[in-house]
Protein backbone atom coordinates (compact mmCIF):
# COMPACT_ATOMS: atom_id res chain seq x y z
CA UNK A 1 0.00 0.00 0.00
CA UNK A 2 1.52 3.18 0.92
CA UNK A 3 4.72 2.91 2.04
CA UNK A 4 5.05 7.20 2.67
CA UNK A 5 2.99 6.98 5.87
CA UNK A 6 6.43 7.55 7.96
CA UNK A 7 9.78 6.85 8.07
CA UNK A 8 10.16 3.14 8.50
CA UNK A 9 13.96 3.72 9.81
CA UNK A 10 12.21 5.64 12.79
CA UNK A 11 8.76 4.19 12.83
CA UNK A 12 6.41 5.97 15.50
CA UNK A 13 5.07 4.02 18.59
CA UNK A 14 1.79 5.66 18.60
CA UNK A 15 -0.60 6.72 15.52
CA UNK A 16 -3.39 9.05 16.35
CA UNK A 17 -6.62 7.57 14.30
CA UNK A 18 -9.52 9.16 13.05
CA UNK A 19 -11.81 6.41 11.26
CA UNK A 20 -14.53 6.51 8.75
CA UNK A 21 -16.69 3.40 9.48
CA UNK A 22 -19.00 2.11 6.27
CA UNK A 23 -16.48 3.77 3.72
CA UNK A 24 -16.61 2.62 -0.15
CA UNK A 25 -13.06 1.33 -0.02
CA UNK A 26 -10.30 1.04 2.65
CA UNK A 27 -7.84 2.95 2.64
CA UNK A 28 -5.16 4.85 5.40
CA UNK A 29 -4.15 8.33 4.77
CA UNK A 30 -1.52 10.53 6.34
CA UNK A 31 -2.74 14.41 7.21
CA UNK A 32 -0.18 16.47 8.70
CA UNK A 33 -1.87 19.55 10.71
CA UNK A 34 -0.84 22.75 11.35
CA UNK A 35 0.67 22.39 14.80
CA UNK A 36 2.90 19.61 12.72
CA UNK A 37 1.31 16.89 14.63
CA UNK A 38 0.07 13.72 11.91
CA UNK A 39 -3.20 12.35 12.10
CA UNK A 40 -3.92 9.35 10.31
CA UNK A 41 -6.97 8.87 8.51
CA UNK A 42 -8.47 4.87 8.27
CA UNK A 43 -11.62 4.16 6.27
CA UNK A 44 -12.99 1.01 6.82
CA UNK A 45 -15.80 -0.82 4.92
CA UNK A 46 -17.27 -2.09 7.98
CA UNK A 47 -20.23 -0.76 10.45
CA UNK A 48 -19.19 0.14 14.02
CA UNK A 49 -20.91 -2.62 15.21
CA UNK A 50 -19.24 -5.27 17.81
CA UNK A 51 -15.99 -4.49 17.70
CA UNK A 52 -15.84 -4.79 13.71
CA UNK A 53 -14.65 -1.33 12.89
CA UNK A 54 -11.97 -2.27 15.33
CA UNK A 55 -10.82 -5.27 13.69
CA UNK A 56 -11.01 -4.02 10.72
CA UNK A 57 -8.78 -0.26 11.21
CA UNK A 58 -6.22 -3.30 13.25
CA UNK A 59 -6.13 -5.37 10.49
CA UNK A 60 -5.92 -3.00 7.57
CA UNK A 61 -2.82 -0.60 9.64
CA UNK A 62 -1.24 -4.40 10.05
CA UNK A 63 -1.44 -4.95 6.21
CA UNK A 64 -0.62 -1.29 5.30
CA UNK A 65 2.98 -1.36 7.96
CA UNK A 66 3.57 -5.01 6.76
CA UNK A 67 3.48 -6.28 10.50
CA UNK A 68 1.70 -9.02 12.15
CA UNK A 69 -2.31 -7.69 13.78
CA UNK A 70 -0.68 -9.10 16.85
CA UNK A 71 1.66 -6.01 17.19
CA UNK A 72 -1.44 -3.52 16.69
CA UNK A 73 -2.66 -2.22 20.05
CA UNK A 74 -6.08 0.41 20.30
CA UNK A 75 -5.55 1.78 23.83
CA UNK A 76 -7.34 4.62 23.31
CA UNK A 77 -11.06 5.08 21.44
CA UNK A 78 -12.53 2.20 21.75
CA UNK A 79 -16.13 3.34 20.99
CA UNK A 80 -14.86 6.71 19.52
CA UNK A 81 -13.67 7.33 15.63
CA UNK A 82 -10.81 8.89 17.32
CA UNK A 83 -8.92 6.59 18.31
CA UNK A 84 -4.73 6.06 19.94
CA UNK A 85 -3.14 2.87 18.15
CA UNK A 86 0.22 1.56 19.98
CA UNK A 87 2.45 -0.25 17.80
CA UNK A 88 4.91 -2.78 19.55
CA UNK A 89 8.23 -1.66 18.20
CA UNK A 90 9.32 -5.16 18.27
CA UNK A 91 7.07 -5.35 15.29
CA UNK A 92 9.74 -3.49 13.12
CA UNK A 93 12.60 -5.78 14.13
Amino acid sequence: MTLDLFDFNNPPEILDVKVTPKAKSERVKKEVKEDGTVLYRVHVTVAPECGKANEAVIALLAKTFGIAKAHVHITHGHRSREKRIKIDQKAWS
